[in-house]
C-alpha cells in the first residue's frame, strides 16, 4: 500500500484545511486503522486521529472538536477537516496505515506541511 497525503499550506489562526491522504494498492476496507500524526519542530510526533475499518474514530488530545476524520471508502482516501486552527496546530502531517496480513504492517505517507500564522 501507498499513501499519498495533499491538502498542507498556510493559513491564518482560526481558519480552516482539510488533508487528504489517498491509498492506492489495498483497499481502505482491508486497512485495520488509518491515522494522522503531526510533528512540529523539534518535538516527537504525535497522533491527531484514527478512524479504523468500521468507521470508529479516535482523537489525539483535545483535538476532538475542532479537527474531524473521515474516510470516502469509494476514493480510498481518509481526510482531515481541521477548524479553528491555532498556531500551535504547525507542523508536518503524517497519515499512515496499519494492516495485517497475518504479519502486522505499517506504512507512512510522506507528510504535508501545515503553517497557521498568528
Amino acid at each position: 500500500v501507498q499513501l499519498q497525503a495533499s491538502g498542507g499550506g498556510l493559513v491564518q489562526a482560526g481558519g480552516s484545511l482539510t488533508l487528504s491522504c489517498a491509498a492506492s494498492g489495498r483497499s481502505l476496507r482491508d486497512i485495520n486503522l488509518m491515522a494522522w500524526y503531526r510533528q512540529a519542530q523539534g518535538k516527537q510526533r504525535e497522533l491527531v486521529a484514527g478512524i479504523n475499518s468500521s468507521g470508529r474514530t479516535t482523537y489525539g488530545g483535545t483535538l476532538r472538536g475542532r479537527f474531524v476524520i473521515s474516510r470516502d471508502n469509494f476514493k480510498n482516501t481518509v481526510y482531515l477537516r481541521m477548524n479553528n486552527l491555532k498556531a500551535d496546530d504547525t507542523g508536518v502531517y503524517f497519515c499512515n496505515a496499519d494492516f495485517d496480513d497475518g504479519v502486522p504492517g505499517r506504512v507512512w505517507g510522506q507528510g504535508t506541511q501545515v503553517t497557521v500564522s498568528s
